[in-house]
């Protein structure tokens, strides 16, 4: 569905040195500095594929999106989607594209939602009995239809992002790009929000591409994430594939009956307060069972649990190896 070739994209910042001779000489002999956005990055997406986009700051994670969305033109490389170059052919591309972003709102603001969805369905040339049975389907998941009469401006945070969700749906896109659409959402909202990515996938097998720092939305969305840091591609795989990778173990919380804890052979003590002790163990040298079969013949236990590494450290590690 989408092929991402050689992509690269370069921004020239104005550089100004400091105090007033600074000042003077930058409006006669201006300097500039070039950042590197994007460097060479190349990728493939399936159809009804959602993946993780996700890197740190200034990754170059929006840069990408911008281009592959048809609103930066790339200054080398191309994007496909659907087997069409989005430069070379923007008007068909996009109609088959839909985006989002968090920061901003496609809705016009002195309107009534609903007006909103009518001029867009004007744009797109909806027929009117696509829009009513889409506008339909996008009510059962995120019930819209109650806020089609509220003006835009007077709308939460919330309701304005269901409304930009439905907004980019309603001309049926094959992909969906969705850049920091949690961005200041409460829990509730961020519910409805992951419950329509998920319905949507399994609906119209829509492919859809999340940036975001929030890993909950990875971690539950996503088999298939890509990382990226100064504009190239550092990792990309199947999540769980990466996370044993990454963090190949796990944590043993054991709960004794008093305050002494023995020390055993394939894995690590890592913590021992009162009577409670965890042991670190490597997932391909031994098991939780086979810790748990040894504690049990020098001790007594009385309660175990097993902690997994956390997507928010692995991500971190992710970060810190680049």
């Amino acid at each position: 569905m989408i092929e991402v070739k050689n992509l690269s994209k370069d921004y020239k910042l104005k550089h100004k040195e400091p105090g007033l001779k600074g000042a003077v000489k930058g409006l006669f002999k201006p300097g500039f500095e070039t950042v590197h956005a994007v460097k060479d990055l190349s990728f493939e997406i399936g159809e009804g594929e959602i993946v993780g986009f996700i890197g740190p700051n200034g990754a170059g994670k929006s840069t990408t999106i911008k281009m592959m969305s048809g609103i930066l033109t790339p200054d080398k490389g191309s994007v496909l989607i659907n087997g069409e170059d989005i430069t070379k052919h923007r008007k068909t591309v996009v109609r088959n594209i839909g985006v989002v972003f968090g920061q901003r709102t496609q809705l016009n603001w002195d309107l009534r939602l609903g007006e909103s969805f009518e001029l867009l369905k004007h744009i797109y040339q909806i027929k009117q009995d696509e829009y009513d049975k889409t506008l339909d389907e996008l009510d059962a998941i995120l019930g819209i239809k109650e806020l089609l009469n509220k003006p835009v401006r007077q709308m939460s945070l919330g309701q304005r992002v269901k409304g930009d969700l439905v907004a980019s749906m309603l001309h049926s896109p094959k992909v969906l790009f969705l850049d920091e659409p949690t961005i200041g959402l409460d829990v509730s909202s961020k519910y409805a929000l992951r419950k329509f990515i998920k319905e949507i996938n399994a609906l119209r097998k829509t492919t859809v591409i999340l940036t975001t720092h929030d890993l909950g939305d990875i971690q539950e969305l996503c088999e298939r994430i890509i990382i990226i840091n100064h504009g190239e591609m550092m990792e990309d795989g199947n999540l769980s594939e990466i996370v044993d990778r990454i963090a190949p173990y796990k944590t043993l919380v054991v709960e004794f009956y008093d305050e002494e804890a023995p020390e055993i052979e394939k894995c690590e003590m890592t913590e021992h307060t009162g009577n409670i002790a965890k042991y670190k163990f490597m997932k391909n040298e031994t098991t939780a069972a086979e810790i748990i079969a040894h504690l049990s013949k020098v001790k007594t236990i009385k309660d175990v649990s097993i902690e997994e590494t956390g997507i928010d450290d692995i991500i971190r590690v992710a970060y810190t190896l680049m």
